[in-house]
């Protein structure tokens, strides 16, 4: 009697299964994280920006023109707009259509922040379709991310 001691009480069998509940909550927890996230990454700025390498589209026969300058005056066609008058000079210029596509053009100096403040004036004037205007086959001078 002098060997060991045996305990009889631990009836308890190994598994040697995988047990897959952890990972069923791991998973569910990241696909709910998805699913938030999701909503999030897209963008809302109503802009048609075309890939660089997509052929050009059909010029329309009186294209609408909004140049941002370097001093960052607004043209509209070759007419200067007044500070305060983008919505005026739109609806005489589209006889208040704001379904039509206005092409916006900037110089290369004009910062983003200036930039989207004109595309803020003009989805406050109700147009809601604007196309970016750049030149083709110009390589970009900025670095790439």
């Amino acid at each position: 009697m002098a060997g060991g001691i045996r305990d009889e009480g631990d009836d308890l069998d190994e598994n040697h299964e995988i047990n897959v509940t952890p990972f069923i909550d791991v998973m569910l927890v990241l696909l709910i994280i998805f699913m938030v996230a999701a909503p999030i990454s897209t963008v809302d700025t109503p802009v048609d920006l075309p890939g660089s390498n997509a052929a050009p589209q059909q010029r329309p026969q009186d294209p609408v023109y909004l140049t941002v300058q370097q001093d960052l005056s607004v043209t509209l066609g070759n007419e200067p707009v007044a500070a305060g008058g983008l919505r005026a000079a739109l609806d005489a210029r589209t006889g208040g259509d704001q379904e039509q596509r206005i092409f916006l053009r900037a110089d290369q100096s004009v910062a983003y922040g200036d930039l989207m403040g004109v595309m803020n004036q003009l989805r406050d004037a109700g147009y809601l379709k604007v196309a970016l205007v750049g030149l083709d086959g110009v390589p970009s001078t900025g670095s790439d991310p």
